[in-house]
């Protein structure tokens, strides 16, 4: 089949749900061993890991706080022993995001920020390197955001770690491209999961009016994005920021 990923093994982080979840079930779905991540709620990591497992899915529970360097090690330990050597690396987990005025917002918000989106890419990278670099082949691939190119009010700290994070994948896709390692990133626009159960229909309402296609994307079409860039067709595309957005950034 198109984009198999047999033979190889990879970690999302953060993915007991919402987007993540879809992408570890894909890349499952592909033939990678998948080690699903998350930080706290063990029931829904533990159904995350019964419905991959209903698909077919060679998956694992690997908990631990990924912007943590100890955490980080545990991780990568864990999955090392249990499933091999990691050589599929997707960035997701996030954090809280408050939306506020930015007199408002404190340096222990942008630090969270910048933990999650900068730090913990760096952390894990880091720890991935030796083995990708031995096996000359490694995908690395952030979960960012199309804030990049449309930034928005009162996200000061969201929109500036994520660009970092973007600024972290051309980087990192320059130093690594001769060891046959690609990093590259797929930025959603708002993909409505189980974390925005609280936004109003009104606001849904007035982002969906702005997007071209006039429908809402899934977290299957991020899913599908990570699974090209995992697998071995995209050899030859690296530094790439792909927007998965119904072309709202065209706006």
């Amino acid at each position: 089949m198109s984009f198999s990923l047999d033979g190889h093994v990879a970690l999302v982080t953060g993915s007991s749900a919402g987007l993540g979840k879809a992408i570890a079930l894909h890349l499952g779905q592909a033939g990678a061993k998948v080690a699903i991540n998350y930080n706290n709620n063990e029931s829904r990591a533990k159904q995350a890991l019964a419905d991959l497992e209903q698909q077919g899915c060679d998956v694992i529970l690997v908990p631990g706080d990924v912007t943590q360097e100890e955490d980080v090690a545990k991780i990568y330990e864990t999955i090392s022993s249990q499933l091999g050597p990691l050589d599929i690396l997707v960035l997701n987990a996030t954090g809280p995001q408050p939306q506020i005025p930015f007199e408002e917002f404190t340096w222990e918000d942008f630090q969270t920020m910048l933990d999650f989106f900068v730090k913990s890419p760096y952390l894990l990278t880091r720890i991935c390197l030796p083995s990708m670099k031995e096996k000359q082949w490694g995908r690395i691939i952030n979960i960012s955001s199309d804030v990049c190119f449309r930034p928005v009010n009162n996200s000061s700290a969201y929109v500036t770690a994520k660009s970092g994070q973007l600024g972290f994948t051309r980087s990192m896709a320059r130093e690594l491209a001769p060891f046959g390692i690609t990093v590259n990133a797929v930025a959603p626009g708002w993909i409505p999961v189980e974390r925005h159960e609280g936004v109003s229909q009104e606001k849904k309402d007035a982002y969906q009016v702005r997007i071209p296609m006039q429908q809402w994307g899934n977290p299957q079409d991020i899913a599908e994005a990570v699974l090209y860039f995992a697998s071995f067709e995209s050899k030859f595309v690296t530094g790439q920021y792909l927007c998965v957005n119904g072309g709202f950034t065209l706006m």
